[in-house]
């Protein structure tokens, strides 16, 4: 089967690999859509913490079922979303219901290898009927999930003002479902394309340019008070940092990002806020569910998200493109 492979940061190579050999418990996929990843492109660029070389990528999948267990429910040719998280069941988070931070967790296409490739075996515990989801729409819902799992982890209610830093998919994710509870939501970025889209798309209260000084300008906007809620998508260490002093008293501070790097804050500040800082990280699967009712429901615009398409053996070619600003690339999907 074709499978494209990351041999060592900046290299993607078009391989032919044996098909996969399910195991028990496991159903053989073949792979009709792979959503490209901001983590897809840190591997390429080598600063994913998580990972080594060399490694399948694709963890943003939609797949037809080729072969499931006898009882599992599920038919062949059956439309799937695949939830990439691999849980071991049996530690303390799993336990308790927290498998997004299983301690044994392991990624489709970050800690194992993942479904840029023709078939895929996977858990058919991982496995979600796409129902009247397209492919295209399928494929997107792990990275929405991601988004619908921040807001979530920050109770985000309809009173809030929110601001979200940050507006690449993943910002573009929890803005979307921090609206569907009908919090009103600034966006932040350097980027003036993605505050366009933000305000066509996506239905902000306001768009914001970060700048030294973009603190003044927020003050202004607020009165003073700044946000309620703020949620970080920059991956960037001192976006991190600085993000504290664009949070109101009593806030809730969740980020979204992870980055190679110690993140500090100032405890005064910290205190005085008394600030509750929440990590966030992958989904579950009420924010799988939560996705898939929003998308039926009309209030995803997947059609304007999908900026950029390519076959699966055009990805040494397009994915170092794809990784360029210049592109414009929102999500794009690779069509196997």
């Amino acid at each position: 089967m074709q499978t494209i492979i990351c041999d060592r940061p900046g290299s993607l190579s078009l391989i032919e690999r044996p098909m996969p050999q399910p195991k028990d418990g496991e159903a053989l996929l073949r792979i009709r859509r792979v959503g490209v990843c901001g983590t897809d492109y840190h591997i390429l660029g080598g600063n994913q913490p998580f990972l080594s070389y060399p490694r399948v990528m694709g963890h943003e999948l939609a797949a037809e079922v080729v072969e499931a267990p006898v009882g599992s429910g599920f038919a062949v040719g059956e439309a799937v979303v695949v939830v990439p998280y691999i849980s071991c069941g049996t530690c303390r988070a799993c336990l308790h219901g927290v498998t997004n931070a299983c301690r044994r967790l392991s990624v489709l296409g970050v800690h194992q290898d993942g479904g840029m490739a023709e078939y895929l075996a996977v858990p058919v515990t991982n496995l979600i009927p796409a129902g009247d989801l397209s492919l295209d729409q399928a494929a997107m819902v792990e990275f929405l999930a991601i988004g619908a799992h921040g807001v979530r982890r920050g109770a985000i209610a309809a009173a809030d003002r929110v601001l979200v830093v940050g507006a690449g998919p993943i910002g573009m994710a929890a803005t979307i479902f921090a609206r569907a509870r009908g919090a009103e939501v600034t966006a932040m970025d350097m980027r003036a394309d993605r505050l366009d889209f933000a305000r066509t798309h996506l239905g902000v209260a306001a768009t914001v340019v970060a700048s030294d000084t973009v603190g003044e300008e927020l003050e202004a906007m607020t009165g003073g008070e700044f946000f309620d809620v703020v949620i970080d998508a920059t991956g960037h260490a001192p976006s991190i940092t600085r993000g504290l002093s664009f949070l109101g008293h009593g806030g809730r501070y969740v980020l979204l990002s992870v980055v190679q790097a110690d993140i500090s804050f100032a405890d005064p500040e910290f205190h005085k806020r008394e600030t509750t800082l929440l990590a966030s990280r992958n989904a579950q699967p009420l924010d799988f569910a939560e996705v898939m009712r929003q998308i039926a429901a009309g209030a995803v615009p997947t059609a304007a998200l999908a900026t950029h398409r390519a076959p699966l053996a055009r990805a040494p070619i397009d994915m170092p493109l794809w990784s360029q600003p210049q592109a414009g690339v929102i999500k794009a999907l690779l069509e196997v």
